[in-house]
């Protein structure tokens, strides 16, 4: 399987795209998969734009419209993951993940899937200790400080992806693990990223939530984005052999290391994206404790079985197929031929996706992501207590 890794799309999947068949072209061969590392930018439409948090002066429709509207279909599979400059209301909607655009697959604030027997997961966002510990209490329309707090990561969807016990080929994060320069040339690094240094000798740059994600799933493959340059790693686990090949790509721009090739041992094709069991019952026995207010919460002790969960799942699936729910529009798209009015977001206008709703109810879960939802512990499966500081 060949896969096309890129780092910071910033809404150009045009450009990506075209890239990528040059390089089909250009060497004979062809891309089975896209992978995006964030910063994705899924604006829809200019009202998009008001929860997109970048200086005025990058606030531009680029690409992604014409894919939502489908002007465009994206020419291979694509899996991204959110970064720190994202249609963050869109992605809410999309939260356990779904198609953004045909072919265009979300994995979610945390997610994983299964791309032919290749298992990939993902982390979207960025690391911020103030944030950490909180809920997903923020929605649109956002204030100065909620535009930039709902693209943190939270201990939350981190706690799901640690409960992951099947191996994990390739996995997905925005900004970097802690750490993660100690396992290679950081001294090259620095000479074209001098900012980078005093972070670096500090032990501070990076994501201390992917550091723990990393030393617990131990990946065969870690890709990321956020710093704008191309770096790579081997992170050796130690006792029991196992190594990731990390590998950091910068953003989409001319004479930039924004995209790389690699191929990887699996199946034979046709490939295509499936729902994967394990998480999905993960995620079925954690919703019940879904945090959605701005308190702090803390998970470390809840280490539930999930087995009963995963029976179901088994079954559902077995019944349905793996296959995720068809994409469905939940606004109009762009349309440059048009005069469109931006309006604004009313307080607790959410929309909800067709794709979510049929998630929840193929697990048998409630829908807790609209404003002012009431946590309540109505899922299937019990679980322990929820300690709140």
């Amino acid at each position: 399987m060949k896969i096309a890794v890129e780092g910071c799309m910033h809404g150009d999947l045009d450009t990506v795209y075209q890239t990528i068949q040059h390089l089909e072209k250009l060497h004979d061969i062809k891309i089975d998969l896209l992978l995006c590392c964030g910063d994705f930018q899924a604006i829809r439409n200019e009202r998009d734009m008001q929860s997109l948090n970048v200086l005025p002066k990058y606030k531009e429709m680029k690409s992604f419209w014409k894919y939502y509207s489908g002007q465009e279909v994206a020419p291979i599979p694509t899996i991204f993951i959110g970064g720190n400059h994202e249609a963050s209301n869109y992605l809410w909607e999309l939260y356990y993940g779904g198609w953004a655009a045909p072919n265009i697959f979300f994995l979610g604030c945390a997610g994983v899937v299964k791309f032919g027997n290749i298992r990939i997961g993902g982390l979207s966002g960025i690391y911020n200790a103030g944030d950490y510990h909180r809920g997903h209490y923020e929605r649109p329309p956002y204030n100065e400080k909620t535009i930039r707090s709902v693209y943190h990561v939270r201990e939350y969807d981190v706690h799901k992806l640690m409960q992951v016990a099947e191996p994990i080929d390739i996995f997905l994060s925005h900004d970097w693990p802690l750490g993660i320069t100690d396992c290679g040339n950081w001294q090259q690094l620095v000479r074209f990223k001098p900012g980078l240094e005093k972070d670096i000798q500090a032990g501070t740059l990076g994501n201390r939530a992917a550091a723990e994600l990393l030393e617990k799933l131990k990946p065969s493959y870690w890709f990321s984005a956020h710093l704008h340059c191309k770096f790579s790693a081997l992170v050796d686990h130690g006792k029991d052999g196992r190594k990731t090949k990390f590998l950091a790509l910068d953003k989409c721009l001319p004479q930039r290391r924004f995209l790389q090739i690699l191929e990887i041992e699996s199946e034979c094709g046709p490939f295509e994206i499936h729902y994967d069991e394990e998480w999905l019952a993960i995620t079925r026995k954690f919703n019940s404790i879904f945090p959605l207010t701005n308190k702090n919460a803390n998970f470390r002790d809840t280490i539930p079985d999930i087995r009963d969960c995963r029976e179901l799942v088994r079954s559902k699936l077995e019944a349905r197929g793996a296959k995720p729910f068809e994409f469905a529009r939940t606004v109009p798209a762009y349309d440059p031929n048009q005069s469109q009015s931006k309006g604004s977001y009313q307080r607790g206008e959410c929309p909800r996706n067709p794709q979510t709703e049929s998630f929840l109810q193929l697990l048998e879960l409630p829908y807790l992501l609209d404003q002012g939802t009431a946590l309540t512990a109505t899922a299937a499966c019990d679980m322990p207590s929820l300690s709140i500081k």
